[in-house]
């Protein structure tokens, strides 16, 4: 039995993204061009009435600014969406994570300060479950290798990718979220072989994140990798992909998706 055989019968996931800078939603390419794309509370209605399965925020511009990350937008969300939302942007401390919780958020998702400080994650899952407990990574290729960047992916670190997540699951990490530098906003499909290897490697839940373009880059995330959901942000916000046209299609090719 291969590691992911206990998930893959469940029902692949949804996931709308929305880049939060300053209380507006924005998308770029390769984390670079940032566009205005609306208000992120309504944004977040929208797609939760669409059948999007999740939501997730980040801040994006939280952890260079080092402030900290919106409770205000968690308590507005809750009250207009149904559907689980992670919040994530410059959450470095468990008084931060539960601040959000109490906000309202269902998951905490953390980057930069997880590999600055990889001993987080371990007090996170111990004290709000694993469940709680979002590791987001942003990869990109250099040379041969796949490397783990910080601060919206504007600094390097030494950390390969694989044995960043390895490390990050052993610590009780409950999901990954792992966006491709090299594909985010180009719109030409996800990063399918890195996603299959950390797959292959993981136990954990892992989401795709990084180059979403069409249904049908959806639909081979799917069939090609053990990915539990997908993750996209400009086609939802301006309108390229209609989620309820999407899940329809990806039930056409027999991946399983909640309607």
């Amino acid at each position: 039995m291969d590691n992911n055989s206990h998930i893959t019968n469940l029902t692949k996931r949804i996931i709308a993204c929305l880049d939060v800078k300053v209380g507006r939603t924005v998308k770029g390419v390769n984390f670079e061009g940032l566009k205005d794309a609306g208000d992120p509370v309504q944004l977040a209605e929208v797609y939760s009435h669409q059948g999007a399965d999740e939501l997730v925020f980040l801040d994006i511009s939280a952890t260079n600014e080092k402030r900290k990350t919106m409770i205000s937008l968690a308590k507005e969300v809750a009250r207009v969406v149904s559907i689980p939302f992670t919040i994530g942007g410059g959450i470095s401390s468990l008084k931060d994570a539960g601040n959000l919780l109490e906000a309202g958020a269902d998951k905490i998702s953390i980057n930069s300060a997880a590999v600055k400080n990889p001993i987080l994650i371990e007090e996170l899952a111990k004290e709000f479950g694993s469940q709680f407990v979002v590791v987001a990574a942003d990869s990109k290729q250099i040379e041969n290798s796949q490397r783990i960047f910080l601060n919206g992916g504007t600094l390097p670190t030494d950390w390969n990718t694989i044995d960043w997540l390895k490390k990050a699951e052993s610590l009780g990490a409950g999901e990954i979220l792992l966006t491709s530098m090299d594909k985010d906003g180009t719109k030409n499909g996800f990063d399918i072989p890195t996603l299959k290897i950390v797959c292959e490697t993981l136990k954990i839940p892992v989401i795709a994140s990084g180059g979403a373009g069409s249904e049908q880059h959806f639909i081979d995330v799917f069939k090609e990798t053990n990915v539990d959901a997908a993750l996209a942000a400009s086609v939802f916000h301006f309108r390229e992909i209609n989620i309820p046209i999407l899940k329809k299609n990806m039930l056409n090719n027999n991946i399983p998706v909640r309607i």
